[in-house]
């Protein structure tokens, strides 16, 4: 197995490892930082996801670089992605950072698009991450940083909405979910139209 592989499978290692961490009492206590007060499990959870979600940019530049693209890469790396981000999602919505409805449509298209890579095997073809898909992750990445770091915790469902809260914090948040959600409905329509035949032609 190559280095841009084992990368890949080196971030899909880290996932439990951040998620055990928000179930570790001890680091539920806060610090201060900055006048910000932020857990110890947030510090350790944005370190951990910071270096894992860094390996999908390394696998990549390596792979392309050294001529070590594959399709085990091509398939595993964005899939790595999602079991990443899903797994992030899911403790931003137990911790109260986010509205549930972001993360479902988020899951939704990633399961939608694993199925249509599925079916493309089935036919003998491997379907490389897209720009625009790379650029969705990107905006999933920054808005769960953004999320664990700021650690905002509104006190109602209404209080999600967008742009409805005052604050600077919170208006990043706001804006950094709206760009997240675009791009996953954008390019998962994206990714329908290029891949339509795959899904109606299969057997």
């Amino acid at each position: 197995m190559n280095l841009p592989n084992k990368l890949t499978l080196f971030r899909i290692f880290m996932i439990p490892l951040f998620v055990i961490v928000f179930y570790i009492p001890v680091l539920n206590q806060t610090i201060s930082v900055l006048n910000h007060e932020i857990t110890l499990a947030n510090i350790i959870g944005i370190i951990i996801f910071a270096i894992a979600a860094y390996t999908d940019r390394l696998d990549g530049q390596i792979a392309r670089k050294e001529n070590l693209v594959t399709t085990f890469g091509k398939f595993m790396d964005p899939l790595a992605d999602k079991l990443l981000v899903t797994a992030a999602l899911l403790i931003a919505i137990e911790l109260r950072l986010m509205p549930a409805f972001i993360p479902i449509l988020i899951i939704s298209r990633e399961f939608m698009v694993t199925g249509i890579r599925l079916l493309a095997i089935s036919e003998g073809k491997v379907i490389a991450a897209s720009p625009l898909g790379k650029l969705k992750t990107v905006s999933q990445i920054v808005l769960i940083i953004a999320l664990f770091l700021f650690d905002l915790k509104p006190d109602g469902i209404h209080q999600y909405m967008m742009f409805t809260q005052y604050g600077v914090l919170n208006i990043i948040i706001d804006i950094l979910m709206t760009i997240a959600t675009l791009l996953t409905l954008i390019s998962g329509y994206d990714y329908l139209q290029k891949n339509k035949k795959i899904i109606f032609l299969t057997k």
